[in-house]
């Protein structure tokens, strides 16, 4: 792990974001805006999870306005996300909007840019400038031909720059492909050039299998190289999933800790006990817990034992029966229709109570 790169501080509502604080968790919702309970009920449940800070999707006027009832009814931070058109930009500030996330390539110009940061500026929002390889400024795709590292950099500096000239030092930054090895290297670039804080993520990445993998390999590479402050897994999932990616991102990387950590065994020919469905359970009955205890399931007598010692609370299972472990110690034999509450319970209880 290198040490972390040191960048200026912003703050999205009251969640600070660089300047050392603690990588910040975001997701986006994908409800319809305009649909308010349905969109401040997905609201409620990454916040349940563990998100920090929520996009939105303000398409039009309507989707603006709604955003005012919801930024009324919910307490994560907000940040509007627009494109095409700079007054909705200004009417989502207008409804409260804590943050913006603007794509430079369809903004507009200049005088658009000038009202949407002056804007911001008067509302003490910070402005995400959000480059994309899909959706770059036609000028700089023709000189370098196709969406590389190089292009989106370029891009990003150029609006820097102009953010700067307008008197607007509120910003983040976002660099984002669904090609992790581009996406790698534009951070890295991007890095050297600035310290104002990065958002990271691999765009579009996927399914739930194959956007974990690539941004797990992404998001990872680059929180251990030191860059990143606010990071967001992609998927094509239900947003609550990417929440729970990011914090596995972030605890393998010792980074922060969120949520029980489950350890259990990939099960071969000596596993004896059903395994799969007693991680299964466990992990769903544990998923609203925000403690971090590390939980051992393990389905035979070879490495389970070992593993199960070091938890906090695990079970080494075999031949229609578990030993329970707590801190390392022995402490009953359960029989395998009893593991999955007895574990459960245990837990909740090291949990609530330390013991």
């Amino acid at each position: 792990m290198e040490k972390r790169k040191t960048t200026r501080r912003i703050h999205v509502g009251k969640v600070p974001v660089g300047g050392g604080a603690p990588i910040a968790v975001q997701s986006m919702t994908n409800t319809d805006t305009r649909n308010v309970e349905g969109t401040c009920e997905q609201i409620g449940r990454l916040s349940d999870a563990g998100c920090e800070i929520v996009r939105l999707a303000v398409p039009d006027f309507e989707a603006a306005a709604a955003l005012g009832e919801i930024k009324a009814r919910v307490q994560v931070p907000l940040v509007a996300d627009i494109h095409f058109d700079h007054r909705l930009a200004l009417a989502a500030l207008e409804n409260g909007a804590d943050a913006l996330r603007i794509n430079p390539g369809n903004i507009g110009g200049r005088r658009a840019v000038a009202k949407v940061t002056g804007a911001a500026k008067e509302a003490g929002a910070p402005i995400r400038i959000g480059v994309n390889a899909g959706s770059l400024e036609k000028r700089i795709l023709k000189k370098y031909g196709h969406p590389c590292a190089e292009a989106m950099v370029e891009s990003a500096m150029e609006h820097v720059k102009l953010f700067e000239d307008l008197g607007f030092e509120q910003t983040k930054i976002s660099l984002k492909s669904s090609n992790v090895v581009s996406t790698i290297k534009a951070y890295e670039m991007l890095s050297e050039k600035v310290d104002y804080p990065l958002h990271v993520g691999v765009t579009e990445a996927g399914t739930l299998v194959s956007g974990t993998v690539k941004s797990a390999i992404g998001i990872g590479y680059l929180l251990a190289r030191g860059i990143g402050d606010t990071i967001r897994v992609s998927l094509t999932r239900d947003p609550r999933e990417e929440v729970k990616v990011a914090y596995e991102i972030l605890r393998a990387l010792d980074l922060r800790h969120r949520g029980p950590e489950i350890i259990s065994c990939p099960t071969c020919g000596r596993t004896e006990i059903d395994l799969f469905q007693l991680v299964e359970t466990v992990e769903k009955a544990l998923c609203g817990v925000a403690a971090s205890p590390k939980v051992a399931i393990m389905g035979c007598v070879v490495n389970g034992p070992g593993e199960a010692k070091e938890a906090d609370i695990g079970i080494a299972g075999g031949r229609g029966q578990g030993i329970l472990f707590k801190k390392g110690k022995v402490v009953r034999k359960v029989a395998e229709n009893q593991l999955a509450e007895v574990l459960i319970d245990e837990v909740k209880r090291l949990v609530e109570t330390g013991r």
